[in-house]
């Protein structure tokens, strides 16, 4: 055990030389904390907006060395002696490969998050990470947290960063926190009381070597794991990681399905969403959670994020009836499978949020007949499987932005006699004409649905803008 690992939130930090990579959101929140403890702190960022710059100059009065531009992050300080990076640094880096050179210990935020915790009342961390999912989940577990009146916060890669809730002067009860890969890559020493792997799916081959390395990110949230790892009985690869991990003695694998719950899982009985994993006559009874009547949309991957994030409530003893009233209060996020209304007998939804294909897969499997919009950054994403999957669907395809032509290939190899129509352009007006489109394919009762499977920054700047065009352009044709 090195010095490092010995230090805590009631310990001073000084003598501590901290290299922070990046001054995004978890960068400066961890620059932040690490000044308050007393480490000296060094600040690199290739790149700043203003905002970033803002926060920058913050850091810089309260005594951080701050360096931003292309070549801060060449190389790493010789005076560092730990570095502290965000999650989107991939390990691949200039400044991270000096670390390793130099047997730097290298720490995500989540990571100093966990040492930090108060001994006196560390908080329970229920963790949630997946390729798609993951949000939604974690504000329902929050959702349900609360009714069962748990003094909970939603945080990591939602909310607030994990290292302000940790810190914070009034403890948690629980932490329900949000992990991407990108987290979980530089987070070592984590021991959850539960985690849940939502699903794996291909995203982010911009990054990883390979989808068995993304995949070994994913089931990092198991290990240590110290009560459940739940799983997506539907995904095998989620079940084959809680096999992998090696978790505290006593830990249980607890399955969610769409079908009937076995012993040990949770499920859906007709309309219910039944507990057979944590009441003690599972052997021969369910307990009734709530009804898919009661959660804000009947869509099958809604469902399923909903039976996850009860697992993980009733881990922590949450009551049956406390998991019914904070899944029916719970109201998802804007662009999430967004019920836009009708314009002529056909409604539009926008679910921007689906960045990938399995997210859009999970989309478009809760509508039928269904105009797609879709396209983007498909962030080295294949679409095969998913035409595959929902052709029969279709009734036709809009197809926008830079990499539209691979969703194109894959819709002429598997779907040839779905009307396809591309809309070029390169500026945000076109998703009049994408909407325009998707009016002159759709026949009443028809779903036009924005599902894009890939990321939005080719046209817009994140998938918020890119769903609020979309409802836009619903709104004006609604007006005409």
């Amino acid at each position: 055990m090195t010095a490092l690992d010995m230090l805590g939130r009631h310990l001073s930090w000084d003598g501590v030389r901290a290299g922070v990579i990046g001054i995004g959101t978890s960068g400066f929140a961890a620059a932040d904390t690490l000044l308050h403890l007393g480490a000296r702190v060094t600040v690199l960022a290739e790149s700043a907006d203003d905002r970033q710059r803002e926060k920058a100059a913050l850091l810089e009065v309260l005594g951080a060395r701050v360096r931003i531009g292309p070549d801060a992050t060449r190389d790493l300080p010789t005076d560092v002696d730990l570095v502290v990076t965000s999650p989107g640094v991939p390990p691949t880096s200039a400044v991270l490969g000096a670390a390793a050179a130099r047997g730097v210990p290298v720490w995500g935020e989540v990571e100093l998050a966990w040492r930090l915790r108060d001994p006196e009342s560390p908080g329970v961390w229920l963790c949630v990470t997946g390729t798609n999912g993951k949000t939604t989940t974690v504000r329902m577990l929050d959702s349900v947290l609360r009714a069962a009146g748990l003094a909970s916060i939603a945080c990591g890669n939602v909310g607030l960063p994990v290292v302000e809730a940790v810190m914070d002067p009034a403890p948690y009860a629980v932490y329900a926190v949000e992990l991407s890969s990108f987290q979980l890559h530089y987070t070592t020493s984590m021991s959850a009381h539960a985690a849940a792997v939502l699903n794996v799916a291909e995203d982010h081959l911009d990054w990883y070597p390979s989808m068995a390395a993304y995949a070994a990110d994913k089931g990092r949230i198991y290990h240590r794991v110290r009560s459940a790892c739940v799983y997506n009985v539907a995904d095998p690869e989620t079940e084959r990681l809680v096999r992998e991990a090696d978790v505290t003695d006593g830990a249980r694998a607890v399955g969610f399905t769409l079908g009937t719950p076995r012993v040990g899982t949770v499920g859906v009985v007709e309309d219910v969403l039944a507990d057979r994993a944590f009441i003690d006559e599972r052997e021969h009874s369910a307990a009734e959670l709530c009804t898919v009547d009661d959660l804000a949309s009947p869509a099958p991957h809604f469902v399923a994020n909903a039976l996850a994030a009860a697992a993980l409530a009733r881990s922590v003893g949450v009551p049956t009836t406390a998991v019914r009233e904070g899944l029916r209060a719970f109201v998802p996020d804007p662009h999430r499978i967004a019920d836009l209304g009708e314009v002529a007998g056909v409604r539009f939804v926008d679910d921007s949020k689906a960045t990938n294909p399995h997210a859009a897969a999970s989309s478009l499997q809760a509508f039928d007949p269904v105009v797609w919009v879709a396209g983007g950054l498909a962030k080295g994403a294949r679409f095969d499987s998913l035409v595959t999957a929902v052709r029969d669907r279709l009734r036709g395809v809009v197809l926008l932005g830079r990499d539209r032509d691979v969703i194109a290939a894959a819709l002429s190899r598997h779907a040839p006699d779905v009307r396809v129509i591309d809309v070029a352009g390169d500026d945000t007006s076109v998703m009049d004409r994408v909407v325009g489109a998707a009016t002159d394919l759709a026949r009443p009762g028809d779903t036009v649905l924005l599902a894009p499977g890939c990321a939005s920054m080719d046209l817009f700047a994140n998938y918020g803008a890119r769903g609020d065009a979309f409802a836009e352009a619903v709104r004006r044709l609604r007006d005409r």
